[in-house]
């Protein structure tokens, strides 16, 4: 399996997608760096300012919008969607472009300062009221989880069978790339084992939850864009959180914010631990297929040696 590489959009592509809903009106089409699975650009629309984003994977932008009302209905300040569509076998999403740089670009003092604005966020994720949906995992275009369980879920998420997703062909990995069979089936049986203690916990989880992710203007938190939206136990955003900003003592922060709010998770050690296994084992298959091979030895040794 060859690594895989997001669809190629050239501008002038672009501007007649654009044209559909702004006519001539649009100006300063911008190619934005970032987005693994999607093509991105930033465009101006008198003052206001827009992103397109266009993907080959199918189903990913009618969820976002599902994501992007569930969300902004509650105040969380995350793009709202203007429109959906199809541009030859490619999907697009147009959103209102939330102002910032991603926070990656801002010094390590900066970030450990807005780090409590951050788990705030967090928190107000996992208070968003989930109404009449159901089910665990993915979340599906008509805003439901795929799943009946969040067990069901990740024996799913890693099972060879992916036909038709980003995964599909994926047990490939192991004889093409930096992916080793028996570390892979070592944390998965480990997740299994840990993942129990996650099984009762339905949340919305925003599912790439880290500092590229969230944008800042340097000073305060702006918002959050790309969800990739799930059902399940909210300390996976955590977990993401955490192995993404190692340097902030980021579970410390959480842990003093929660108690500070009086707020008492239960089993709150084993379930971090199944939450890093879960992310750790996506992980692992996503930094092998992009041929990211500093990063997959670098996940793979936190990993082994979580529960040492």
């Amino acid at each position: 399996m060859t690594a895989y590489e997001k669809p190629t959009v050239e501008i002038t592509e672009v501007d007649v997608v654009l044209s559909k809903y702004f006519g001539s009106n649009v100006t300063e089409i911008t190619p934005l760096k970032g987005g693994n699975l999607s093509a991105v650009f930033s465009f101006s629309v008198f003052d206001n300012e827009y992103v397109i984003k266009f993907s080959d994977l199918e189903g990913s932008f009618e969820t976002e919008k599902f994501i992007s009302t569930l969300l902004t209905s509650k105040g969380i300040s995350f793009p709202q969607c203007v429109g959906l569509g199809k541009y030859k076998l490619l999907n697009y999403l147009i959103s209102e472009k939330i102002n910032g740089h991603n926070l990656a670009s801002s010094s390590l003092e900066q970030q450990r300062r807005m780090l409590p604005e951050v788990i705030h966020i967090l928190k107000l994720m996992n208070q968003v009221e989930l109404g009449k949906t159901s089910g665990y995992g993915t979340i599906n275009a008509s805003g439901n989880g795929t799943y009946n369980s969040w067990n069901e879920y990740v024996i799913a998420t890693n099972a060879e069978d992916q036909e038709g997703t980003f995964w599909e062909g994926w047990y490939s990995l192991f004889e093409t790339s930096c992916l080793e069979k028996d570390v892979f089936f070592e944390c998965y049986n480990r997740l299994i084992s840990y993942s129990k203690y996650n099984e009762s916990h339905r949340y919305f989880i925003h599912g790439d939850f880290h500092q590229w992710n969230i944008l800042s203007d340097g000073q305060k938190i702006t918002g959050i864009i790309d969800s990739n939206g799930k059902y399940g136990d909210f300390l996976v955003d955590l977990a993401t959180l955490d192995w993404h900003l190692k340097k902030l003592n980021v579970i410390e922060v959480y842990q003093n914010y929660q108690h500070q709010q009086g707020i008492t998770i239960p089993n709150f050690k084993e379930r971090l631990i199944g939450a890093k296994y879960y992310n750790g084992l996506i992980g692992l298959r996503f930094y092998a297929k992009m041929g990211w091979n500093d990063a997959y030895f670098s996940l793979r040794d936190e990993l082994l040696s979580l529960t040492n």
